[in-house]
């Protein structure tokens, strides 16, 4: 039974933040910006945070990002400590995870904004 409350409560919680993020539209942009960030900024760095098995797979991945999955955000993060000073444009497939990823990263003192509609949207 106690393994039952704490499972519900993991996932409770995770529903929750996950609720938060997409919510708080000031930490994301929209595809449009994305593409024209792409196009204008030749140091724009993006962090990816699908499997490194999602971006073999059939949507790609966008050149030279930055691949962190997001189960590994938290321990990884130091190795974005170069780029604090930077704006940091992540995405996954939709942008749920991207979204909960841009959360840590603000949590933890980045400038971070997340991709409305992910690669999905992208490969429109």
């Amino acid at each position: 039974m106690n393994r039952i409350k704490i499972f519900l409560t993991t996932v409770f919680a995770f529903l929750s933040l996950l609720t938060f993020a997409q919510q708080d539209q000031s930490s994301s942009i929209s595809m449009e910006q994305f593409k024209m960030k792409l196009k204008t900024e030749k140091d724009l760095i993006v962090l990816d945070v699908r499997t490194p098995e999602e971006l073999a797979g059939p949507l790609g991945k966008i050149d030279n990002v930055i691949n962190i999955p997001i189960q590994n955000l938290e321990q990884r993060i130091d190795e974005l400590k170069s780029y604090k000073d930077k704006e940091i444009v992540v995405i996954c497939r939709t942008q749920n995870r991207s979204a909960v990823a841009a959360n840590i990263l603000l949590k933890n003192g980045y400038n971070a904004k997340y991709v409305l509609g992910g690669m999905v949207e992208f490969r429109k």
